[in-house]
């Protein structure tokens, strides 16, 4: 089958926005993991304007739907895109990277997780989007999933 959309349900991260022109994190939405066998945080870059800026991502997960104590996710319950780079360390990026994606599977246990990037020495235009891909609804809990669309 060739369907990857059935199973799948895409959920705004960091929505396109004007551009951040200082050190204000991209703070992103709470994504409510429950009923999913998998998640996935995607960001996009856009064009950079400043020539020295970096953007760090952080992961934090909770149990509670408003992240009161959350903690940071530790590197085993996360996943990346590049094999032998640290997961937030992957996410991450710096002016060089236009129009670039950057991805964080999360495996951890907590219900709500959070995405946060922050950048540091940026004076110039930084823009920024993103999005939680969840799948594979496991059969128990396909029904809440399914009311949560």
């Amino acid at each position: 089958m060739r369907d990857g959309l059935s199973n799948k349900r895409i959920r705004p991260l960091i929505a396109p926005a004007a551009a951040v022109t200082d050190n204000t994190a991209f703070v992103s939405s709470i994504i409510d993991c429950q009923g999913y066998d998998s998640v996935t945080l995607v960001v996009v870059t856009g064009t950079n304007a400043d020539a020295d800026a970096t953007v760090t991502a952080l992961l934090e997960e909770s149990d509670a739907s408003n992240m009161s104590g959350s903690n940071a996710v530790a590197d085993d319950d996360m996943v990346t895109m590049t094999p032998g780079t640290a997961p937030e360390a992957a996410a991450s990026f710096t002016f060089a990277d236009d129009g670039e994606t950057r991805a964080i599977g999360y495996v951890g246990s907590k219900r709500y997780i959070r995405l946060t990037m922050t950048p540091a020495s940026n004076t110039g235009n930084q823009f920024l989007a993103g999005v939680a891909v969840l799948e594979g609804k496991s059969p128990a809990n396909a029904t809440l999933a399914a009311s949560a669309n």
